[in-house]
Formats: C-alpha cells, structure tokens, sequence
C-alpha cells in the first residue's frame, strides 16, 4: 500500500542499518520521545539492526503511562458519584490508581463511556440534561486540540453539564527535564513527529542551543526511524548540535496554525504533574478562566475527593519513563505485571514501552524485515 509499504521496506531498512554502522565510530544514546515510535522498534527489530555501539533511550512519550496517579484517583473519584457519566480514552481505564481503577469502578455500575472523540460527549451531554457528562482529557499536544474544540463548542451552545478533568501535557519542557537531571544519559533524541505536526519544531529550537543535543522530528514507520536515527548519529559524529526534520511529509516549522489557535483559546500554560518525572514546570495545559465552568476539577473540588496515594512499590515505572530502565530490568516484568493484570501504566497502554516490550519480546524471535 503506497505510502505505507515503502516506509516498511526490509532491503532499506538493512541498507539504513549498514550506513548507520559505517559511520559510527562510539558508543551513543538516543531517546525515542514517543510511545508510537517505541513500540515501532520493538515490533519490528530496529534496536537489533543497530550495531552495538547504539542504544535507544525509550522515553516518556506515552500520554496515559505519564499521567499522574493523583489524577487518575479523582477521575476515579468523580466516576463513582451519583448522576454521572464519566468518557474516556480506552487505554485510561485500565490504568492504575492508588486503590483500583476505572474498569473497576465500571464494573460495579459506573457509568463509563469509552468514546474517541470528545465531541461526542457534547451528543451524551444534550441527551442526559439531567446528568453531569465528565470527559478525562489526557494527552501530548496531539489529542489537545480536539479537546479544545469540545470547550468551545460546549461553550457557544450553552452545554452546562459538560466539564473536563484535564490532564493534557506538553513535550518540549518534559525533554528539558530530562536533560537537567543529574541522571540524564540521552545524547539526541527523535522528537515525536506527530506533536510537531500540530505545533511545529520552533520551540525545540532553545533546547537545541541550551544543552548542545541534536533533535531529529521523526516519523513513526520504520524506515522513518532509521533515518531519524542516521541523522542523528551523523551530527554526533561531526560534534554538530542542530533541528532537523525527517518527518517532512507532514511536518512544518509553523506547524498547524489552525490547531494551535483553538489551543489558545481554551488552554493556558500550566506546572503539570508527570508519572516518574515528578512536577515539571510550564509543562501542562489548564482550562483558561474564561471557561473555567468546564473545569471538573472546579466544578467538583475533586482534589478533596481522591485518597493518599500508594503506588505499587515493586513497579519502576518511573525509572522506564525517564529511560534509566528497561522494562526487563523491572523484578515483576512478565509475572506480576501482565496486560490483563498491570501494576503500572507503561504495562497497560498501547504506546507503553512494557506493553511493547511484553508483546514483542516475549515470543520467539521471528524476522519481520
């Protein structure tokens, strides 16, 4: 299929492999910053294409795996009162909380809706009047403005009992983070193309300067990847610390215009909570006060409904999130922690780097280029 097999072309991808080992002359590390990238490499083999001298950092791209345990204890909070109709994202209901999760709270009668547009809890909302429609609005600026969309709309058609719990996260400070952490072994990274589809590749610019680390924009194929990863390992190899994009099939400098306006309109810049990064400044999007009636967290004080938290203390997921860890380093990887039954997130979604790893690296290996 044009546009999909010949980003998956096996004689490419080996002659990518080889001009990768030709011109590596150390040992380097590069960070993968989306989940939808991770689980491309571990699909399809292209860490063991790579020769020895090369490991790839999985970092903390993966929205449901970074969203804090604090966040998901109230949307389970809010799930479980009275009239209500909580949405979400398939993969969030599965996730972890302190006590339980949300398919629990399903289970026993909540009424929870899995939906894959926001826009349709604004249809639930206008057929249950009587009822508070609640949407979990997680994601990197990808899923961000839909969101925004949804708000705006609710706002221009007087939807009253429609709000968000949001918990929207933004990758550029995540990436400095790691790159201010005493820890920090990331030498490049592949940006996450689909993010700077929506906002462009600007804002990476600063970083680039700032801590002299070359940033490729990639895209999530596996000859996309590889090229990614050559032009990376290309400028390591010269000393050269610059933006490129890869991904220039879609992606722009400006990025979508359109998109980052209705952004705008409904979110500003916030300090965001992360899952193993701990709070990180300017790094999340919160509800502006001009829809601040939207805002769940408002609407409910659910801050004062969740519990203490107490994540599972065998579960390193914060160490695989910041790329200090690989899943199988994890002591309960494969047993304790399966799909059907996860302890952390990075298990439970489909962009998490243990799901990836559980799925494709538990079975023998077999060549898929």
């Amino acid at each position: 299929m044009k546009f999909v097999d010949e980003y998956r072309d096996g004689k490419l991808a080996q002659d990518y492999a080889k001009a990768i080992a030709s011109i590596t002359t150390k040992p380097w590390k590069i960070m993968e910053i989306c989940g939808g990238q991770t689980h491309s490499i571990v699909k399809y083999g292209i860490d063991e294409l790579l020769p020895s001298e090369i490991t790839l950092i999985h970092g903390p791209g993966c929205p449901v795996c970074v969203t804090d345990i604090n966040i998901i204890d109230q949307a389970i909070a809010l799930a479980s009162l009275p009239n209500i109709i909580f949405c979400s994202f398939g993969d969030m209901l599965r996730v972890p909380g302190s006590e339980k999760d949300l398919l629990s709270v399903k289970a026993t009668g909540g009424d929870i809706r899995i939906i894959y547009n926001p826009l349709d809890c604004l249809k639930i909302a206008q057929q249950n009047p009587t009822k508070q429609v609640i949407f979990f609005a997680v994601g990197f600026e990808t899923t961000a403005p839909i969101t925004a969309m949804a708000v705006y709309q609710a706002h221009q058609q007087n939807i009253n009992n429609f709000s968000l719990l949001v918990s929207h996260v933004l990758v550029p400070p995540a990436m400095e983070a790691l790159l201010s952490s005493p820890n920090c072994q990331v030498q490049g990274f592949l940006a996450a193309g689909h993010v700077c589809t929506v906002m462009g590749y600007t804002e990476y610019e600063p970083i680039v300067d700032k801590y002299n680390i070359p940033i490729v924009v990639t895209g999530f194929e596996p000859i996309d990847i590889l090229q990614g990863i050559y032009l990376c390992i290309q400028q390591l190899e010269k000393g050269e610390y610059k933006l490129e994009n890869q991904y220039n099939r879609s992606v722009r400098p400006e990025g979508n215009e359109t998109a980052k306006t209705i952004i705008q309109e409904v979110f500003e810049i916030v300090p965001r909570e992360w899952r193993g990064l701990g709070k990180i400044p300017q790094s999340g999007l919160g509800i502006k006060q001009k829809y601040i009636n939207f805002d769940a967290q408002k609407r409910f004080n659910s801050q004062q409904l969740i519990p203490v938290s107490s994540p599972c203390q065998d579960c390193i997921s914060g160490e695989i999130l910041q790329g200090i860890k690989k899943p199988q380093e994890c002591p309960v990887f494969g047993t304790r922690c399966t799909p059907e039954h996860p302890l952390g997130a990075p298990m439970v979604s489909s962009e998490g780097a243990c799901a990836a790893y559980y799925r494709y690296r538990q079975q023998t290996k077999i060549p898929v280029l």
